[in-house]
């Protein structure tokens, strides 16, 4: 295919100014390029800075007590109450497995057991029942009476920081929003020389 000189010219020249626009835009993705990593800092400076110590001043001030108490009263619970009610709980059923142990030698031994009253052992699980009643109802927790934050400012925390995210990330494809960066609408010039 033969080309007249006229139309080498101007394909010549239309690739200088096709590789002067890629020039420019390869300059022009490269700031893009710094300005995003410039903003990806800063944005990590932010969230050093302001986000995490204002997330942990609000956890400190609002759910660490709970937390604490939570635990403390656990371990107070467990100690005080959970302890001491299962070592009674064992030693009564000790207490009566040597009972019946004593009782199978001296019928093994042929010594029979003497008459049963059976009102006495009626009163005596009575009276053993009502302890242990006593006992288990002490471990019973009594509610503390509801202050501070409830389940509605908790709520109202976790929406906040979800907010916070969505202006965060909403900031982020802003600064990576690169839609106009490819194509000018005006044709760029080639510089004056």
């Amino acid at each position: 295919m033969n080309l007249s000189r006229k139309r080498k010219k101007e394909l010549r020249s239309l690739q200088k100014q096709a590789n002067t626009l890629w020039e420019s835009q390869q300059v022009l993705i490269d700031q893009a390029g710094d300005i995003a990593r410039e903003a990806g800092r800063q944005l990590g400076n932010y969230n050093r800075e302001q986000v995490v110590p204002t997330v942990q001043a609000t956890y400190d001030k609002y759910a660490a007590p709970y937390v604490d108490k939570g635990v403390e009263t656990s371990r107070k619970v467990y100690n005080d109450r959970v302890i001491p009610t299962a070592g009674a709980i064992v030693g009564s059923a000790l207490s009566v497995w040597d009972a019946a142990n004593d009782t199978r030698k001296r019928l093994a031994s042929g010594r029979a057991p003497a008459a049963v009253d059976l009102d006495v052992f009626q009163k005596r699980a009575d009276s053993y029942g009502k302890k242990v009643a006593q006992r288990l109802a002490a471990t019973a927790p009594t509610p503390a009476p509801k202050r501070g934050i409830g389940a509605g400012g908790i709520l109202a925390l976790i929406l906040g920081a979800a907010a916070a995210l969505g202006v965060l990330y909403a900031a982020w494809q802003t600064l990576r929003a690169d839609d106009e960066l490819w194509v000018a609408d005006d044709p760029l010039r080639a510089p004056e020389a």
